[in-house]
């Protein structure tokens, strides 16, 4: 079941849209966060274990679990039509500035831009993956390539663009990386609408 909001979400979202914007600053353009993007703390319905991630894509929105049936919003960009894959995860991996090798498939469906990256890109500023990486894993292949991340590409945020990973702005992905366990469990909600 999705994440339910109750009224709590909706103040929450009007006293958050009067902050004052982020902004950040990006490889090829100064790009302003909307203050409606900023994390936020809401009330869901339904009592979820703290700790959790909880993603829905068509809202492109992570949920945090907290206590209280808490639970802290980010705002995210998700996998690109059928790139993205719905499921229940765990995280099994944690890394700052991660390094990244783009998966056979990526280089397949456009080797022009991923082949060059085939021998893998090391952490920094300009990596696909940002500030920080959640690896996400199942039973059943170990780890599957999916990632929660950070982007060098903030702009992207609140859009389905990715290879399939679920990507927050830097500044985001470091303030969850510090909250999220090894081990927490995710969901991967499916999308219900065409994006």
């Amino acid at each position: 079941m999705r994440p339910i909001l109750t009224r709590r979400h909706f103040i929450a979202s009007a006293a958050i849209a009067l902050a004052a914007p982020t902004v950040l600053r990006a490889a090829q353009e100064d790009w302003v966060l909307p203050p409606e993007y900023e994390p936020l703390t809401l009330s869901l319905q339904d009592a979820y274990v703290p700790g959790m991630i909880l993603v829905d894509p068509d809202s492109f929105s992570l949920y945090f679990t907290l206590e209280s049936n808490l639970a802290m919003r980010f705002v995210v960009g998700v996998g690109r039509g059928n790139l993205y894959e719905a499921g229940q995860f765990t995280v099994g991996a944690k890394k700052e500035w991660p390094s990244w090798t783009p998966t056979q498939d990526m280089i397949a469906r456009n080797p022009d831009h991923y082949a060059q990256y085939a021998d893998g890109m090391p952490g920094g500023p300009g990596n696909p993956l940002g500030a920080r990486a959640l690896y996400l894993f199942d039973e059943a292949r170990g780890d599957t390539f999916l990632r929660i991340h950070g982007t060098p590409e903030p702009w992207t945020i609140a859009s389905a663009v990715s290879n399939g990973c679920v990507r927050l702005v830097n500044e985001h992905i470091e303030m969850l990386y510090d909250m999220v366990q090894l081990g927490a469990p995710v969901v991967l909600y499916p999308k219900t609408t065409e994006s």
